[in-house]
This record gives structure tokens, sequence and C-alpha cells, in this order.
């Protein structure tokens, strides 16, 4: 584990640690179009039903059946993170676990995105509707934390939907720097419809962002660790100092503490164009 963490350490922003999809020029032009229909009225609160999927090679927690104090502790994260209480905007999201199942299954266990593997758990696993979070915890391989589906994808690929983390990035888990459960809060965040806050890099637009954000600043590439006063885009077109402590990004879990105002807008546009 040690050396799988070092080696995205040492990664300059590419796919390492997420392995979320960059999402496609479609996906972007109807992304703004939904934006720019958006009506800015005052979010209704949302509770969002989650249904647990553990992938374990074996009975042990080292093989991936991690307790249900731990699933229950990585809902508290989530909720903590969406409501604004670790200091970012609040996302009137609330997440609320429904039920747990626990899966012995060695191909699964170790699934890559896109992968068979992937197809036949999501086919087997997946509950709900469109509104419904599955999360699939498991041990994927390539140094990969996890990865999500854009909302934008539901209606052409509905078993596909959900998200997948390294089991042992749940909180209290042996993934240091990532165990306090701030992957999961990353990779929901792609799957309640929010970019990486480094997309597009510098090259793109200061007032919106390869994320499609007003005020998260445009950042060269991810961070690592935890750079205070990170500046990768500079000149007068590109205020503030990278957003290090957005949980879009790819800092350490004890640095990311907050989603943007911008972002809680942009959740609430996603939610009603894709899954309300």
């Amino acid at each position: 584990m040690e050396g799988r963490i070092a080696a995205m350490q040492a990664a300059d922003g590419g796919s390492l640690r997420c392995g979320t999809p960059e999402p496609t020029q479609a996906q972007l032009v109807q992304d703004a179009a939904v934006m720019a229909g958006l009506i800015r009225t005052k979010s209704a609160p949302v509770v969002v039903p989650v249904y647990w999927h553990v992938i374990r090679s074996g009975t042990a927690v080292s093989q991936g059946n991690i307790t249900d104090a731990a699933i229950a502790s990585q809902i508290d994260v989530l909720n903590k993170a969406n409501n604004g209480s670790t200091g970012g905007a609040n996302t009137q999201i609330t997440f609320k676990l429904m039920s747990t199942d626990r899966t012995t299954n060695s191909t699964w266990f170790t699934a890559s995105p896109g992968t068979t593997a992937e197809t036949q758990m999501k086919n087997a696993l997946r509950l709900g509707a469109k509104n419904a979070l599955n999360i699939y915890s498991s041990n994927p391989g390539g140094g990969l934390l996890g990865w999500a589906t854009f909302p934008s994808s539901y209606q052409s690929n509905p078993k596909a939907d959900g998200v997948v983390i390294l089991f042992s990035s749940t909180p209290g888990g042996s993934a240091v720097p990532y165990n306090l459960g701030d992957t999961a809060t990353h990779e929901v965040g792609h799957w309640l419809g929010l970019y990486h806050t480094f997309q597009g890099g510098c090259a793109a637009s200061a007032t919106a962002g390869g994320d499609m954000v007003s005020d998260t600043p445009a950042e060269k590439s991810a961070a690592f660790g935890c750079p205070n006063a990170r500046d990768t885009c500079t000149g007068a077109s590109f205020p503030g100092f990278d957003p290090i402590n957005n949980f879009m990004d790819y800092s350490d879990d004890a640095c990311m503490y907050k989603f943007s105002a911008g972002q809680a807008t942009r959740i609430t546009a996603q939610w009603a164009a894709y899954r309300q």
C-alpha cells in the first residue's frame, strides 16, 4: 500500500488517484446548456438513498470485509462534507444508508474501470433508481483510489451508475494519507456532477474554468500532499491560489475540507437535470 500511495503522490495530476473518465465534449456542451438554463432559486434539501456493496476476497478486514462501523463513519463523513460543517458550502445533500450487502468474489474485488468484471459486478448488485447512490468498496488495480459515473451518463447506461472506492480509504483504513473518508467524498462529488478542479489546466477559461465553476481558481495540475500557497496558473487572468482544500482536487484527506458555493449551485442544477 505504501508503495502505491508513494507512486500516486509522484504523479502530476494524471489518473492514478481517480479513475473517473474525463467528460466528453458532448457532455461538456450538454452541461453548459444545463447550467445556462438553471433557474437560480433556493435549492430544496435532497436525501439520497445509499446502497453499499462490500466486495471482498475473504472474511478479514484486510481482504476488504470492512465493518458496519466503518461504513457508518463513511456516511457521516459524506454528510459533514456536504452540509458545510467542515468549512465549505452546504450542497443541500444528505446521504442515508439503506442497506449493506457483502459479496466474496476475487475477480470483482480487483475490478478496474471499464472491465468485464466491473460490468458484471454492477449488473448483479446495483439497487434503486436514478436518485440512488450505489457504493462498491473493493481493491481496484492500477493504483486507483476510486472512480465514479457522472449524472449525465445515467440515462444511457443506468446499471453502470455509481461509485467504486478502495476499501481501505474509508475512515480508519490503511490507505494513509487517504484514509479519512474523502476518497468517497471526491468520487461522490463526481456522481453529483462535479469535475476535477484542475480540469483544463491553465488553458481553461479564467471565469468558468475547466470544471465549469467560477469560484474554483484555475489549476495547472492536481495537487498532492497539502502544498499551501500553491499557484500554478499565474497572472492577472488567474487570480487566487490553487484550490488545494477543495474535495475535487487530489490533496491528502487532511488537507481537503470544502465544496465551493459554485460547486453547490452546480450540484443543484445537475440533480434537477439528471437525478430528480
